[in-house]
């Protein structure tokens, strides 16, 4: 059972990473410090989007809209550190 919870708060910890680099790479992109004209570039920044967009717009759908700010990776990020909480937390007792 420890290593269940072990590999999923891996999980959890790797993706809460790749949302961090999403947002630090749209940042880049918005601000043309970065060219995603070179294809390694674009391969990095589209793994990322792949694998956070998707979250992304499911938190878009239920949250309401604020202009141009996009609040759903901030809402990812707490909902992952809840869930990495509750797991440490009720992980504990179950062993």
């Amino acid at each position: 059972m420890a290593s269940i919870l072990w590999l999923i708060d891996t999980v959890l910890s790797l993706y809460l990473y790749a949302v961090i680099i999403a947002v630090i790479l749209s940042w880049l992109i918005a601000f043309r410090v970065i060219n995603t004209s070179n294809q390694f570039v674009y391969m990095i920044v589209d793994f990322f989007y792949r694998i956070t967009e998707p979250v992304f717009a499911w938190v878009r759908r239920w949250m309401p809209t604020f202009g141009q700010i996009d609040l759903s990776p901030i809402v990812v990020l707490l909902a992952i550190g809840f869930a990495r909480s509750l797991l440490r937390e009720y992980g504990v007792r179950l062993l």
